[in-house]
């Protein structure tokens, strides 16, 4: 795998020209013609969808309108509730709510099955789609029923991809499905693209897992695609089965990228006939000379069984390398476990080591990434006449729909499966988040899904529970599986992959989804539950700021099921205060109640009380400041808590993962640098400060006040450099903040206090 230092120019799909002051030369040699970058840059593919759905006119700053919008029932309660709050009427465009997160409905009594009802109800009432649990994950979903060549989807899930078949998808937090379902847009500048430029095929036993971890262990680190779009080119990608792109396509989400398009061709447009789309087909493929900001040339050919160890799906090597370095790697992973949890348990991976092999005590093959037919049908034919053995090891397997469980029980793969004594279950996305198949404590998983953060196999190091999980793909989980446990790479089977062919069945879909049609019927009354509960108001920015920090993390990258965990706890997502009782509790257990200690202050001040009465710690901190600002007083200031992570919000677009804190009072986040887009419009979005201060020694420690003198002019100003101080042993001590670029409508959503606020005024 090479990546390009400079922009690289392809040239009729199949030939790179790097960047350089002979590549002009280079480029009319081969083309006859002279081409400026500028030109050559406007014949990418994602350029052109781009170009297509942008609305301001200018193609330096996007407002993007997307065809259609997808949520699942961790969101969309949410995301409606927000909408209507804002003066939601219909759904403008399709909207499908999928039911696939929160489906173990025993799990916190009625709430979960209340969300079912609501979102059905709301389908109804404002026209939309709404799919049944266990009958698809939101991303098969929509790749067998939404996705069409040249069209863009946003959806309320990190892992809205869906390139491979001509899609420009994204994965953002609620807020911005929100806008889009008030008629407002996307708006960013516009992203450089990457070309992940594919030649050769796989060698047999490798699955797309493999080539997926291949690329986010080159590229995760050193940020060479964050916020960019990666665009898939070259005649490798003929070499490939779309279920094999698509399985690639997914998991591009754990590079940090914005997005994702592939070139499509004749297998694209059979998937669509095979799905009774034909129409929904588009030939995409760059122009004759297309210049990219960077590009990723791999040979499929040269691609190895891969593991993704604990605790980030970056952790790569080759399953041959793990092996042949065994005790140094666990032993890496056990010393990650001690950052992680903060020693506050051991996990111990070397005694899974038995005569010199690797023993795992669970494989599961599972959701958008895993539970496709093709990787479930090879699965099948590498464990065919095998036992996974009456030990500890477990194999479950989870179809990603209905439909392919369906034509995995006609062709007798299900069956094959099942003989082993493995376990096929229904479509459910609980094994990739933490709310289903949890191990036993200091467990070894591997699975194929698409993250391996740390408690996302369910346990619970607060209570003294330790698990981990490996990414593998399901080839390899198969081959792990039929020597009952012991680590083994698929390219060390002798399998007769049989390859069937796909049947696609609407019926399923027909008897059971409900589709609007795109109608709303107003006289629907939507049917709510005890824990759906509207959100608590927010103020305005105030003039002046006052800050406690409650948390500080240095922890090299802080995901945002460390900020607010996923799992059982994803039951409260419909109860904002509800759900933020459990914020940072895996990372700093105190954080929740010293955060609700200082917003007592702010609550004193919206009813017109004594912020210091409220919070006595405040009042030298508050005399410091009026001895240089006379102008401090519950009229001017507000008073909230701030985190400090040098780089928050890796991973999920869950939007509450900012709306936890703010909720709780809440007015900004410090950081070193934001890991995705999605996580600082969240905190955009819902009122919140994204600062940034430079890396070293930081002026503040946590339980510290920090002053933002005239924080709603500077922002009103757009003012490139924020004013802050430390309020330390009775003195100001000054330092420097930023904010990086907004547009006017996210410092209008900041100054108004929250999205919602800004659409109601």
């Amino acid at each position: 795998m090479k990546l390009y230092e400079n922009g690289v120019y392809l040239v009729n799909g199949n030939e790179l020209i790097e960047d350089s002051n002979t590549a002009s030369e280079a480029l009319f040699s081969k083309t006859g013609k002279h081409i400026t970058k500028e030109e050559a840059a406007k014949n990418t593919i994602a350029y052109g969808i781009l170009k297509e759905h942008n609305t301001s006119g200018s193609m330096d700053r996007l407002q993007i309108k997307f065809d259609k919008l997808t949520s699942h029932d961790i969101t969309f309660v949410g995301i409606i509730q927000t909408a209507r709050a804002s003066g939601l009427e219909k759904f403008p465009i399709p909207y499908v709510l999928t039911n696939c997160h929160n489906s173990l409905c025993a799990v916190g009594g009625t709430i979960n099955e209340d969300d079912h009802m609501y979102g059905l109800t709301c389908a109804k009432k404002y026209g939309g789609m709404y799919v049944p649990p266990h009958q698809a994950v939101i991303h098969q979903f929509a790749r067998e029923m939404l996705a069409g060549g040249g069209r863009m989807i946003l959806g309320s899930d990190s892992h809205t991809r869906y390139g491979a078949l001509g899609t420009m998808a994204m994965g953002e937090g609620g807020p911005e499905l929100v806008k889009q379902l008030l008629s407002q847009t996307y708006d960013i500048n516009m992203p450089g693209i990457v070309g992940v430029y594919l030649t050769g095929a796989p060698v047999k036993g490798v699955g797309p897992q493999d080539i997926a971890l291949a690329i986010i262990g080159e590229v995760f680190a050193n940020g060479y695609v964050k916020n960019k779009v990666m665009e898939f080119v070259g005649p490798g990608v003929s070499n490939l089965s779309v279920d094999y792109r698509i399985g690639v396509d997914v998991m591009t989400t754990e590079t940090t990228c914005l997005s994702s398009i592939w070139r499509t061709d004749d297998e694209v447009k059979e998937f669509y006939e095979i799905h009774g789309r034909r129409e929904d087909y588009k030939e995409l493929n760059p122009g004759e000379t297309a210049y990219y900001d960077g590009m990723i040339e791999i040979d499929l050919s040269a691609i190895r069984p891969m593991i993704a160890m604990p605790f980030h799906p970056s952790n790569t090597y080759t399953i041959d390398e793990l092996n042949a370095n065994l005790m140094d790697i666990l032993d890496d992973c056990e010393k990650r476990a001690q950052v992680s949890f903060d020693g506050a348990v051991e996990l111990d991976l070397k005694s899974k080591v038995r005569n010199g092999r690797l023993y795992v005590d669970q494989g599961i093959i599972a959701g958008c990434a895993g539970g496709g037919f093709e990787n479930i049908c090879d699965a099948a034919d590498i464990l065919k006449g095998s036992s996974i053995g009456p030990d500890e090891f477990t194999l479950s397997v989870y179809p990603a729909s209905m439909p392919i469980y369906m034509e995995l029980v006609k062709n007798g793969a299900a069956a094959a499966l099942m003989q082993t004594g493995a376990v096929l279950k229904t479509a459910f996305c609980g094994p990739c988040f933490g709310a289903g198949d949890t191990p036993a404590n200091n467990a070894f998983s591997i699975r194929h899904s698409t993250r391996n953060f740390p408690n996302r196999e369910g346990s619970k190091v607060q209570n003294g529970q330790v698990a981990s999980v490996a990414l593998m793909d399901a080839r390899s989980i198969a081959a792990t599986a039929a020597n009952k446990g012991y680590l083994t790479a698929a390219t060390d089977m002798d399998t007769e992959y049989t390859k069937p062919k796909y049947f696609f069945d609407s019926k399923i879909y027909e008897n059971r989804v409900f589709d609007s049609k795109g109608v709303a019927d107003p006289s629907v009354e939507i049917q709510f539950g005890p824990n759906i509960k509207d959100w608590p108001k927010m103020s305005p920015l105030p003039k002046h700021m006052i800050l406690k920090v409650t948390a500080e993390i240095h922890d090299p990258v802080t995901t945002t099921d460390e900020l607010i965990p996923s799992g059982e706890t994803s039951s409260y997502r419909s109860n904002p205060l509800g759900l933020a009782e459990f914020t940072l509790s895996r990372k700093d257990p105190a954080y929740v109640g010293r955060a609700k200690e200082i917003q007592k202050a702010q609550k004193a001040i919206e009813a017109d009380a004594c912020p210091a009465e409220a919070v006595p710690e405040l009042k030298p901190i508050m005399d410091v400041i009026k001895a240089h600002y006379d102008d401090i007083s519950r009229k001017t200031v507000g008073v909230g808590s701030t985190i400090f992570a040098v780089k928050p919000g890796d991973g999920s677009a869950r939007e509450q993962a900012a709306s936890c804190q703010k909720v709780l009072g809440g007015w900004a986040n410090i950081a070193n640098e934001y890991a995705t887009k999605r996580y600082r419009s969240n905190l955009i979005n819902w009122g919140m400060l994204p600062l940034l201060i430079e890396e070293g020694e930081l002026p503040f420690a946590n339980g510290d006040y920090i002053f933002l003198p005239d924080i709603k002019k500077e922002i009103e100003d757009k003012a490139a450099e924020i004013k802050a101080f430390a309020v330390k042993e009775g003195e100001l001590k000054e330092f420097k903040l930023t904010m990086g670029e907004l547009t006017d409508d996210e410092r209008n959503i900041i100054l108004k206090g929250c999205l919602i606020n800004y659409n109601r005024q």
